[in-house]
């Protein structure tokens, strides 16, 4: 088996799926400390950030910066944006932001690092955990003492010196099976550990080479879940999902509009396969006034799969494969035209209004479409299951034209306006 290398900016399954981890559990802090130690591993916190819509914002922020490898200067720009969106003060002078984003974006990438890599060390039943030294310019002499000593996984070291072990801090740590293998990756089979390693400093009550806070390891209470999950990354909340899709350079729904284009021809072309395609998301909005609504979306993405193609289509020419039913079904009422449906993901956000319906079956959003002359209404049903994805899913199970007098009528029967006009 190969020693386990390292590289902050190589995103790999259990990284993910440690930071995913924690985004079920969005807690509002007044300062950095009101979490501790291995609480982080399931929680995500930023000191100071108290409202929930806020959190979920900086919480997509940072998973874009995890599951894409953007730069700080990327996660400072989406932040500068969250801050003007929601009001927060609590930045101050343009030092005080600077210092702020690289302690949000530098602690998270590190410790959600740090996780996954335990993780993956467990799974490749290593012998010696060998510790290195970042490299920094300026090192923590505390830090560069302890380069290059290699310890079995169980040593008690580990539970309190699993890197990171202050702010800011990069050392890492390699897996090797052999004393040649704790050399490849640049240990010393033969270096100890300091004697008073484990003895308190008098002024922090901690073991010299830890910072407050930080004498714990980031996923030591999580492992074994990552190892679960690691092939099946946790899906993003619903809330931090749609803030995620928001976030979409604009040229994304172009491409999504080709992909989707063949999608349907494929679907309206040959038997139901089970065979589904994620389309967008559900916007913020439309997710916060659902869950006041006391329905809550598993996740932001809406999918069509091909049986919703067919069943939008159904009666019509659009369908050419042969049906297997003996008695067709009726035509479809006011379809919609083709071209524009395949045209749905780049005008997915984009409706004239959003109607939330939660009283008279399942719950679904009407999104409604201004087309020339006329009106177009789709119909997406929140957490549906999906087959063979295995998940729930928002699926957008149909469409077709409508007047707007039958809207307003379904208003009055209980349907919700969460945004738009009618």
């Amino acid at each position: 088996m190969a020693e386990v290398g390292f590289g902050f900016n190589q995103l790999f399954a259990e990284q993910q799926a440690a930071f995913r981890l924690r985004l079920g559990n969005l807690l509002p802090t007044g300062a950095w400390d009101d979490l501790r130690h291995n609480q982080h591993d399931r929680a995500f916190v930023v000191a100071g950030a108290l409202k929930a819509d806020l959190l979920a914002d900086l919480a997509a922020a940072v998973d874009k910066a995890i599951s894409q490898g953007t730069s700080l200067e990327v996660f400072r720009k989406d932040f500068r944006q969250i801050v003007a969106r929601h009001g927060w003060t609590g930045e101050g002078s343009a030092k005080g932001e600077a210092w702020r984003t690289r302690v949000i974006y530098q602690t998270n990438l590190l410790t959600s690092y740090a996780a996954g890599r335990r993780a993956q060390l467990l799974a490749g039943k290593y012998k010696y955990w060998v510790y290195r030294h970042s490299g920094a310019e300026h090192p923590r002499l505390h830090h560069l003492a302890l380069d290059g000593i290699a310890l079995p996984p169980d040593h008690p070291f580990w539970a309190k010196f699993f890197p990171p072990n202050g702010w800011g801090c990069g050392c890492r740590v390699f897996g090797a099976h052999t004393e040649a293998g704790i050399r490849r990756v640049g240990g010393d089979p033969g270096k100890q550990l300091p004697p008073d390693w484990d003895r308190p400093d008098p002024r922090t009550g901690l073991p010299k080479g830890l910072q407050k806070g930080w004498d714990y390891a980031p996923g030591a209470s999580t492992a074994e879940t990552i190892l679960t999950l690691k092939d099946k990354l946790p899906r993003l909340p619903a809330p931090i999902g749609a803030r995620l899709f928001e976030s979409w350079p604009a040229g994304k729904g172009k491409e999504l509009d080709r992909a989707f284009g063949a999608f349907v021809d494929q679907a309206l072309g040959q038997f139901v396969q089970g065979r589904h395609m994620v389309i967008g998301a559900l916007k913020p909005g439309w997710v916060d006034a659902a869950i006041r609504h006391g329905v809550t979306p598993e996740t932001a993405e809406i999918v069509v799969t091909d049986l919703n193609v067919q069943h939008t289509f159904r009666g019509t020419d659009h369908v050419t494969v042969t049906s297997t039913r003996a008695v067709p079904r009726q035509p479809k009422a006011a379809p919609l035209d083709l071209d524009w449906y395949k045209g749905m993901p780049g005008r997915l956000g984009r409706p004239r209004a959003v109607l939330l319906d939660h009283v008279s079956g399942e719950p679904v959003f009407s999104l409604i479409y201004d087309v020339p002359g006329r009106t177009a209404k789709m119909v997406v049903e929140i957490n549906t299951w999906v087959k063979k994805a295995k998940a729930a899913f928002n699926t957008m199970q149909t469409g077709r034209m409508v007047e707007l007098v039958d809207l307003r009528a379904d208003v009055t029967r209980g349907a919700i306006l969460v945004e738009g006009r009618l």
